[in-house]
């Protein structure tokens, strides 16, 4: 009887968690309870942001190779799970007691979040973190953040924050950029006005002829015409899941990482490509938008 009451009184074994990682931080990111629980939402939330982390792992030590120190920015940042978890992993875990130099930078408009991301970050002394009050978009003339940043990630960035998040690592020469798109309403919306229009041009605008499928359609075209903007960048582009559909309907990953000599034939078929996939859609007025900017 006693040997059950001392089974029942240690602590839970939790098998998601990585040895020598905060459970301070986990706790004040609500993700363990006060208890050092962790409950289904909250598993739900660690195993994206723990496979979102495999992917950035690689090119945050890619990036450092030599004595260069990386620096990363995270937009649309919201309480800053993305970057406190990569921080812990990082810096305290994968590396713990070797000298790794970099700094995450958080960008998120909701001041109240940028606050307490800056006291936790000082907190728990996590000296390579700052946190700015800034839209993506306002971000890229920002005196506060470097002339480039070696790594762009949003995670869930809605709507046309995914496209400015782009721009920003177009703007600031990222080598990598790492992109959870979310709720994209806009070429939507283009679609449905034209909808008349595309229906007597071409059989192919009854892929967004009706409501539901002009939602779907959109999104779907929006990160076809992001990757295409990538590419004419000289990107290399994948695309993946980010975890099972069972945790998350906002899954599709964009992984895209510059090579010191982009593919010249390959950069042009994608500019070329991009246009022609907008003048088919009708799109023609969001070609700014995804326009191929000058080197």
């Amino acid at each position: 009887m006693a040997m059950q009451k001392q089974a029942k009184n240690q602590p839970q074994v939790i098998e998601e968690l990585r040895p020598g990682q905060s459970m301070e931080l986990l706790k004040e990111l609500h993700i363990l309870t006060r208890e050092g629980k962790l409950n289904q939402d909250t598993r739900r939330k660690l195993k994206q942001v723990y496979h979102l982390y495999q992917f950035i792992e690689p090119l945050l030590n890619e990036v450092l190779t030599g004595d260069a120190a990386f620096t990363l920015a995270d937009h649309g940042a919201g309480k800053s799970y993305l970057g406190f978890i990569l921080y812990d992993l990082f810096f305290n875990v994968a590396h713990a007691g070797q000298t790794r130099t970099g700094h995450i930078y958080g960008i998120e408009t909701r001041p109240e979040l940028v606050e307490k991301s800056r006291a936790l970050a000082a907190h728990l002394g996590f000296e390579r973190m700052s946190f700015l009050n800034l839209s993506v978009k306002e971000s890229a003339a920002s005196a506060d953040l470097p002339g480039r940043i070696d790594i762009v990630t949003a995670l869930h960035a809605c709507d046309i924050a995914t496209d400015d998040a782009i721009a920003f690592g177009l703007a600031k020469q990222a080598q990598h950029m790492v992109l959870v798109p979310c709720c994209q309403a806009e070429v939507a919306g283009v679609l449905k006005k034209s909808k008349a229009l595309n229906l007597t041009k071409t059989p192919l605008a009854e892929l967004w002829r009706h409501p539901l499928h002009t939602r779907e359609f959109g999104s779907q075209i929006t990160n076809v015409l992001r990757c295409l903007q990538l590419e004419a960048h000289g990107y290399n582009v994948t695309v993946t899941e980010l975890v099972g559909w069972e945790h998350s309907m906002k899954n599709e990953l964009i992984l895209a990482s510059k090579p010191p000599t982009p593919n010249a034939k390959k950069t042009s078929a994608a500019q070329e490509r991009l246009k022609q996939v907008i003048d088919e859609l009708g799109l023609a007025e969001l070609g700014q938008r995804f326009a191929v900017l000058p080197a």
